[in-house]
């Protein structure tokens, strides 16, 4: 790794980056070369001194070659510079803020309404078992849509994939591809000589389906309180967006306000269903809560400690974004978790790693959610070791919608059904990595819950 990249290659392609680099530093500690210019760390002080800002220092500038590629002909909010990224947040904050998402709660529960309607009618007394992947991503993909666009994909409505969440993992493994030519002279030549046929044809339909749903939505009215509605308000002024501009950052919002939260749903379901006291507590704190359904709102969901210790823990043990956001170290060069680090040194921190280390926290491989709960037995876990939604400007701007989502739906998931898993000899999470965990299905039973008299 110190003398060629080949190595990172067969990561990249490979899609077990996560692992290997996780086992790398349980070899050789807090910070592993990967690459001849790349460094790995895991030391909860890297974080803010990668990510962050501080006196003396700029933003450490992305190395761009990682990610994947804008949708459209202009940046997106993820591969932009400091100024147009400040643009877009501020024009995407509003409808991430806390007041927005309680003005759209009743959006998200209808939703959510419809997956456990769509759910009782498809599990047939608990002894078919149903694909929850399938149906978390029905659902976020639903939500998105409408919070985006002002309409839904109507994957639940139609009980299937919709054609663009099915081809959305073919973007994330173009990025990986990407990744690899762009750092060879030549990159549209290699890459047009290693891309599979399949993944640059769902490649070109997702850029044709984002750019249609766009114009689609310009057309419409700017009545409804979607995310558009306040970015449109500043349409042709400075502060505005170009409509390659949409374009690129429509796809974002859709793959990032999709695919992570139903990783994330799946990944908390199969670790409760693998950790029965786990689950049995969170049964506890979420039946006795609630007499009815309807009681289950946004405001009442945030009271519940145990529930969020288990998103938290479920974030640690499973992150949907597992491997390091690679930043580029300025023209000074700078002190990282107590390594002089040279200029122009590609830098990062791999969550699965990190939340791993032994280093960082106790018994790291168990799904403990009291550890989040201020037990004394992890009073030496790293606090700032784990950033499930990174840190610093770029942080992701998501993270409330997230929580809003999830907090529902396992509510509502607990609330209602008793589960199983169909294949519980079967590692799930024995899982390729493009970017997002590449998911199998994740097949569950389950039955009513029958709620006492």
């Amino acid at each position: 790794m110190a003398a060629t990249r080949l190595p990172y290659i067969r990561m990249i392609l490979g899609g077990r980056f996560p692992q290997i680099t996780k086992e790398l530093h349980q070899q050789y500690g807090n910070v592993v070369r990967i690459a001849p210019n790349e460094l790995s760390f895991i030391d909860g002080t890297a974080w803010k001194t990668i990510y962050g800002t501080r006196a003396g220092h700029s933003q450490k500038p992305k190395d761009n070659r990682f990610y994947v590629p804008p949708a459209g002909e202009a940046p997106s909010i993820i591969t932009s510079n400091d100024a147009d990224h400040s643009r877009f947040r501020r024009l995407l904050s509003h409808g991430f803020s806390d007041s927005s998402l309680r003005s759209q709660e009743p959006i998200i529960k209808g939703y959510i309404d419809l997956l456990v309607q769509r759910l009782h009618e498809n599990m047939e007394g608990g002894t078919k078992a149903v694909d929850m992947v399938a149906w978390y991503n029905f659902t976020a993909f639903d939500i998105i849509g409408d919070l985006v666009f002002g309409e839904p994909f109507n994957c639940l409505e139609n009980s299937d994939y919709h054609q663009w969440v099915s081809i959305i993992f073919s973007t994330l493994k173009y990025g990986a591809y990407t990744n690899v030519c762009r750092r060879f002279p030549g990159s549209k030549y290699v890459l047009s000589c290693i891309l599979p046929e399949k993944i640059a044809s769902q490649r070109t339909k997702h850029l044709g389906l984002t750019r249609a749903k766009v114009h689609g939505r310009i057309n419409k009215s700017n009545e409804r309180p979607d995310f558009f509605a306040n970015i449109l308000k500043h349409q042709n002024t400075e502060k505005g967006c170009s409509v390659p501009e949409l374009i690129s950052n429509s796809s974002t919002l859709i793959i990032a306000g999709s695919e992570t939260t139903a990783t994330l749903l799946s990944g908390v379901t199969y670790l409760l269903l693998k950790n029965p006291r786990v689950l049995a507590k969170l049964q506890d704190e979420i039946r006795s809560a609630f007499a009815q359904e309807r009681d289950i709102t946004l405001e009442a969901c945030n009271k519940l400690k145990y529930c969020l210790a288990v998103l938290t823990e479920t974030l640690r043990v499973y992150p949907p974004v597992s491997i390091g956001l690679p930043r580029i170290v300025d023209s000074e060069g700078d002190m990282i978790a107590g390594n002089w680090v040279p200029k122009g040194t590609i830098v990062s921190v791999p969550q699965l790693a990190a939340n791993h280390s032994p280093t960082n926290f106790t018994d790291p491989e168990q799904f403990i959610p009291e550890r989040h709960l201020h037990d004394p037995r992890f009073e030496n876990d790293s606090k700032t070791a784990m950033q499930p939604f990174s840190l610093g400007p770029r942080n992701c701007i998501g993270r409330n919608l997230a929580y809003v989502e999830m907090r529902l739906i396992i509510a509502r998931m607990i609330f209602n059904f008793d589960m199983e898993l169909d294949q519980p000899e079967q590692d799930w999470m024995d899982q390729d990595s493009f970017l997002l965990w590449d998911k199998p299905k994740l097949m569950i039973k389950l039955k009513p819950r029958v709620q006492p008299q």
